[in-house]
């Protein structure tokens, strides 16, 4: 974590004197702070809204719209509730420091303040801000390395599998359409073989983006391994899956990389499914899909090839 830099900072100052604005602005710009302010509660609000500061000052005793207000009127807004905010009163009264406390409040200052102390309180929650900041950023970063696959971008197998078994919950629960894709990059080992891992790597890249390209917002996809893929349409049927296979299949068709000059091209293979009522789990559905992808190898590659249960009873295949 960087070295804490107060001017890093943004610190909003309320208070209806501006004297008392001007004291406390000179000690915090004089320790490197930026600094914003305010002399009602309504103008602190309107300031909230133009720019977000990492620290609030707040006066208590202010006419109109009390510090009180204030803190509970920020600390209703999503956007603000975790700013820390540090009340500044001239009252000794506990039940004004408990109704602090009880609104929001982090700490308080009581007047006429200590310049030093000021700044100590000022940096303590800074830094402890900035301190759940970092840990809430270093959280997410490694529940996206969780999730994602660290080549491609998309999500990885365990995420992939995960979000569809959501699918197929919410098909089976409310007797909706599912289907299912798989793709498989057609000779992919003589891609590696011939150019290199890292056009290898490319490829799988590039085929990633034209999948996601060629889907809608609600579908799902992800890389199930090696240089397959497998994709989650929701409210989808047999048909209409089998048309966004071939979609992707024509659009990685097209596509061209380049080993020195030399274009390079690809193709995929697709098998493609339906959720039927017999099926008891998401993976009836990939390994039912996975037969279908069989068949498109086996006829030829790039090809795309669907199935849906009565197809697997029967042992004929729809193209």
């Amino acid at each position: 974590m960087e070295p804490f830099n107060p001017s890093n900072f943004l610190v909003l100052v309320v208070d209806d004197l501006n004297i008392n604005l001007q004291i406390v602005g000179a000690i915090l710009d004089g320790e490197g702070y930026a600094t914003t302010f305010a002399t009602s509660g309504q103008q602190a609000i309107e300031r909230m809204n133009a720019a977000l500061p990492d620290l609030i000052l707040l006066d208590l005793m202010m006419p109109e719209m009390d510090g009180f207000e204030v803190c509970e009127n920020l600390r209703a807004r999503p956007e603000c509730c975790e700013i820390p905010i540090i009340f500044v009163t001239a009252s000794q009264e506990k039940k004004h420091v408990l109704q602090a406390f009880d609104r929001g409040a982090v700490d308080y200052i009581t007047k006429p303040f200590n310049p030093p102390e000021l700044l100590a309180r000022v940096k303590l929650h800074l830094e402890l801000k900035h301190t759940r900041d970092e840990l809430k950023k270093a959280v997410a970063e490694l529940e996206r390395l969780a999730t994602t696959d660290a080549l491609t971008g998309i999500a990885n197998r365990r995420s992939l599998l995960t979000m569809g078994e959501n699918e197929f919950l919410r098909a089976r629960r409310y007797d909706r359409e599912l289907s299912v894709l798989i793709l498989d990059v057609d000779r992919f080992k003589q891609i590696n073989d011939n150019y290199g891992h890292a056009l290898g790597d490319e490829a799988l890249t590039a085929i990633a983006r034209a999948i996601v390209s060629s889907m809608r917002k609600g579908d799902s996809v992800g890389r199930f391994g090696g240089e397959e893929f497998v994709a989650f349409l929701p409210e989808t049927n047999l048909d209409d899956g089998m048309k966004v296979a071939n979609r992707i299949r024509t659009t990685i068709a097209e596509l061209s990389l380049f080993f020195r000059t030399k274009p390079v091209k690809m193709t995929v293979s697709v098998g493609v499914t339906e959720y039927s009522k017999e099926d008891l789990k998401i993976d009836d559905l990939i390994q039912r899909a996975d037969k279908a992808l069989y068949h498109a190898k086996h006829r030829g590659r790039n090809l795309v090839v669907g199935m849906s249960l009565q197809d697997l009873k029967s042992a004929s295949i729809t193209l």
